[in-house]
């Protein structure tokens, strides 16, 4: 169930509680059990729903989720204050320094990465025209909660809190997350779920990764909240704090942005992997069981892993390398049609120079084999040979080439009539008309399968 907080103290929460009971249908009972001020009296329910008002404000309010009846998700409805116009945007709390704005120091709340990843999508599509659609970093509390939890927000100032148009987009924004879980599912023990670290105050690298891939973002540590850590933590709260934000995130992965070393050596010393950009987008689909396997088998993302258009459906594998004189000639003729036809047919394959460059070994499925991969390599010999066949585990591409030797015996002058020599074209030299094929000598390049 989704568990709604409106707050009267703020200006903002109250005008999107209003656009909440307006747009969908509720039922209203009186709670005696809890103070008003604390979410009793009136109680508002829908499908999949339940909203409380709360006299104070949003980061003040500890352990909220008790005043619902089993609540998987709470969302608070509030205000965002910046110098931002017009922005609607979500983000998790904690602090990774002094608590200075609620909560307590180096703690933070259960994150809802999967959640968080639905919402912003969701503000993006009721966003009224003249609001950006944004994410910000871990900066305030409460830190105890009691459920996954997050803020959705409409900002940045009093004419925005008054927008009714803003307000219903949040409103709406908050009910898509009915029935949404606060975690990505668990694939292999593993979600698809990252912490991350760097940048600055409205994370746009992490919101990239939010809005173009499949992972979600937990806590964000932008870089001043990492000076806020250094200040505030010693060698033992340092690693404390970095594992709370795992924790608290349901991850198992960190993306860090900028020059963190102490920060990566603390993340992966505690067991977790720091992975960059490309390795959200590269696995973005692939199962991440088939990831670890084939990183196993071939080569780290980082290091030139690249996954085919199959990688999704893999199931039955097996890795295969490729010949490598042959591969690396086809690639030297038509390097995109190489890179074309393993992406297409292929699950996962090796790369080079940022994973432009197929070096194999390639991950292939049950139905196709090896004898494919070099027919494909043979046809893209066959736009610079001009016959290229296969002998048992030898290929033999054959070429007519111009042969200077052949025409200096004949008298031909260096110039432009070798030029046309190689292009096949007869020439004149001394009255005698000298045709291509009489300079021009057999290659035969073989490699072997």
């Amino acid at each position: 169930m989704l568990a709604i907080v409106v707050s009267r103290a703020d200006e903002a929460s109250v005008h999107i509680g209003e656009q909440l009971l307006d747009i969908a249908d509720w039922t209203e009972t009186v709670d005696d059990s809890r103070p008003d001020a604390d979410g009793g009296g009136t109680v508002y329910r829908t499908d999949g729903a339940q909203l409380r008002e709360f006299e104070g404000r949003h980061l003040e309010l500890e352990d909220v989720a008790e005043a619902f009846e089993e609540p998987s998700l709470l969302v608070f409805a509030s205000k965002h204050a910046g110098e931002t116009d017009e922005l609607l945007t979500a983000h998790h709390t904690g602090n990774f320094g002094e608590a200075e704005y609620g909560g307590e120091s180096g703690r933070f709340a259960r994150a809802a990465p999967n959640a968080h990843r639905t919402v912003v999508h969701a503000l993006a599509a009721h966003a009224p025209e003249s609001y950006d659609v944004g994410m910000e970093c871990t900066h305030h509390g409460p830190t105890e909660v009691g459920v996954p939890s997050m803020f959705v927000e409409v900002g940045s100032a009093e004419p925005q809190w008054r927008d009714p148009a803003a307000a219903r987009a949040v409103a709406e924004a908050i009910l898509d997350c009915r029935g949404v879980p606060a975690d990505a599912p668990a694939e292999d023990g593993h979600r698809r779920q990252v912490v991350g670290f760097g940048g600055g105050h409205y994370v746009p690298r992490f919101e990239r990764v939010v809005r173009e891939t499949d992972w979600a973002v937990g806590h964000i540590g932008a870089d001043w909240c990492l000076d806020a850590l250094d200040d505030f933590a010693s060698d033992h709260q340092y690693e404390a704090v970095v594992e709370r934000a795992f924790a608290a995130s349901g991850a198992e992965y960190g993306l860090v942005t900028g020059d963190h070393p102490e920060l990566v050596d603390t993340v992966e010393s505690l067991g977790y992997r720091v992975v960059d950009e490309r390795f959200l987008r590269e696995t973005t689909g692939v199962p991440l069981e088939f990831v670890d396997a084939a990183e196993s088998a071939v080569e780290p993302v980082s290091e030139g892993l690249r996954f085919g258009e199959a990688a999704r459906d893999a199931d039955e594998w097996r890795v295969v390398s490729l010949p490598e004189e042959l591969l690396a000639e086809a690639t030297g003729i038509d390097g995109d049609a190489v890179r074309s036809w393993v992406e297409a047919n292929t699950l996962a394959f090796g790369t080079e120079q940022q994973g432009t460059v197929v070096t194999g070994p390639v991950v292939l499925d049950a139905t196709t084999d090896r004898a494919a991969m070099v027919d494909a390599l043979a046809d893209v010999l066959r736009k610079r040979y001009d016959s290229v066949e296969r002998d048992g585990d030898e290929l033999r591409a054959r070429e007519q080439r111009f042969d200077p030797g052949l025409a200096d015996t004949l008298g031909i002058p260096e110039g432009p009539k070798y030029g046309q020599l190689s292009a096949g074209q007869s020439v004149e030299v001394d009255g005698r008309v000298i045709d291509p094929e009489t300079v021009h000598s057999e290659r035969i390049r073989c490699f072997t399968l």
